[in-house]
């Protein structure tokens, strides 16, 4: 059970390991571009590749007998985006188990990954656990770390986890088939939380930090992606670094830089190598310098 590409390449994984996989449970496909075109999600359109019976209920919890249908032993969800009921949870003889993108109990939620990286967290990791009817409160079954790069983005993060969590379920499933499990309770003391990200967070303002501000952007990159605004237009930042300096105007445009967009915050700037302005293509700094950055140079950062 999975949406996001994130939980495609872990469907693969279990694949091309040798599972039998006799279903696939998905979020229902969703609208497109300017047409509204509908499109599967990225897990329906690897099931459908592999040739695996997927349903796409509209709420799970109405709909559950469709699942059951599939008379599973073990039910593996992966960031499906539904709150799974009991009589699912009940149903397989191996119960119910979660890939979380966290060192659960911190972050639970919807956007783990995006908000360990908005926070500028050092590291984060995988949990495996017990599913239940509460969001990732479930029996820890096990865990691992991953270092944080400074220059890791959301995608990368996404990546870097989604391989991780394959390379432990490969691990963890044969203890698991021979009860070889020790749950582990989670301390309801140290949980903190991820909500799912608004559009309102897409929207970069550099009167902070450049760490934080940088901090911001790569939680968010490439997607759902971020940007700013400058004279009533945005801008989309598709690659970009930090720089420390205590020559900054903060929240100023201050043009180009070697072949980077410099924009100031406090304590240092951040270097755009790539951006995407409103209804165009995208682009390189020294491209979009050349056109109509240069006319913009010494302008307030929306």
């Amino acid at each position: 059970m999975g949406t996001p590409q994130f939980a495609a390449d872990i469907l693969q994984g279990l694949v091309d390991s040798g599972f039998h996989i006799v279903g696939v449970v998905s979020q229902p496909d969703k609208e497109f571009g300017r047409k509204r075109t509908l499109r599967p999600s990225e897990v329906k359109q690897k099931a459908i590749d592999l040739g695996i019976p997927v349903i796409t209920p509209k709420k799970i919890r109405l709909e559950y007998e469709d699942v059951l249908k599939f008379e599973p032993d073990l039910i593996i969800t992966s960031a499906y985006g539904q709150i799974v009921p009991k009589q699912i949870l009940d149903y397989p003889k191996y119960r119910c188990i979660n890939t979380h993108g966290s060192l659960l109990p911190a972050y639970r939620g919807g956007a783990p990954i995006q908000r360990c990286l908005i926070n500028g967290e050092e590291k984060t990791g995988m949990t495996i656990m017990y599913m239940n009817e509460k969001m990732d409160e479930g029996d820890i079954l096990y865990q691992k770390e991953l270092p944080i790069d400074i220059h890791d983005t959301n995608s990368d993060l996404f990546r870097r986890l989604s391989s991780l969590a394959l390379d432990m379920l490969l691990e963890f499933l044969p203890k698991l088939f021979e009860g070889d499990v020790h749950p582990v309770k989670q301390d309801e003391s140290l949980a903190t939380y991820a909500p799912n990200l608004d559009k309102e967070i897409e929207h970069i303002r550099f009167e902070d930090d450049v760490r934080k501000v940088y901090d911001h952007i790569r939680g968010l990159l490439d997607n759902p992606g971020c940007y700013f605004i400058m004279k009533e237009k945005k801008y989309k930042i598709e690659k970009c670094f930090f720089e420390y300096s205590d020559d900054v105007i903060p929240n100023t445009f201050r043009g180009l830089e070697k072949d980077y967009l410099r924009l100031d915050c406090v304590n240092g700037y951040i270097k755009v190598y790539m951006i995407r302005p409103e209804g165009k293509n995208s682009m390189d700094g020294k491209s979009f310098y050349n056109g109509a950055g240069r006319n913009l140079a010494g302008e307030q950062l929306g």
